[in-house]
């Protein structure tokens, strides 16, 4: 059987323990100083290796978001029955994080290598759960009525990721209030009058 790609086969087990060095070391150090040295000797590869597979370290830094090495747990909205306040406490959270120094800058790199990659773009997607965590919470909101039946979900979800994406490219302040104000724009008009 022939592979269609050239070069070394990734080796899985080495593949993870990148990543955690990656994770370990950024946790340590913060973006300014992670290094490729640093993360090869931790993981036990050479630099060639990590460079083979990942050709910058904010490729690298991006996977480690993807595989859910670096995002809190707490990136996943609450369900405590108000959608509002839910998504909210969520975009508030996300803000929080991302306005911390060397969260902004792992935010702008993982923004930045979604934009060369369409994969990459699907998964930072899925990684602040616009198809996952968000669209459930979602789709629990308009079986309960706090969204319109014909709510578009998908679009909805997308555009608080966009929020989110676009805070981060623009370095924009957070004022207390701008979160819900933002899900006001847009969950406002879908809300269901029983909701």
């Amino acid at each position: 059987m022939t592979q269609g790609r050239r070069g070394a086969v990734r080796s899985e087990a080495a593949r993870i323990s990148i990543l955690q060095a990656t994770a370990a070391q950024f946790a340590a150090r913060g973006w300014d100083h992670l290094a490729i040295e640093g993360i090869a000797a931790a993981a036990g590869v050479s630099k060639q290796t990590i460079y083979r597979w990942w050709p910058s370290k904010a490729g690298l830094v991006a996977d480690c978001l993807l595989e859910g090495l670096l995002l809190p747990e707490s990136f996943v909205p609450a369900d405590t029955g108000d959608l509002r306040a839910d998504l909210t406490a969520w975009l508030t959270t996300v803000f929080v994080f991302a306005d911390e120094p060397g969260n902004a800058v792992l935010f702008r790199s993982l923004v930045a290598a979604a934009a060369e990659d369409e994969q990459v773009g699907l998964q930072v997607r899925d990684a602040l759960g616009a198809s996952s965590a968000l669209q459930a919470r979602l789709e629990t909101a308009r079986a309960l009525g706090e969204l319109d039946a014909d709510a578009p979900l998908q679009q909805i979800s997308d555009a608080l990721v966009g929020v989110i994406v676009l805070h981060v490219i623009t370095r924009a302040s957070t004022a207390p209030e701008l979160p819900g104000r933002l899900v006001h724009a847009v969950t406002g008009s879908h809300r269901s009058p029983r909701g």
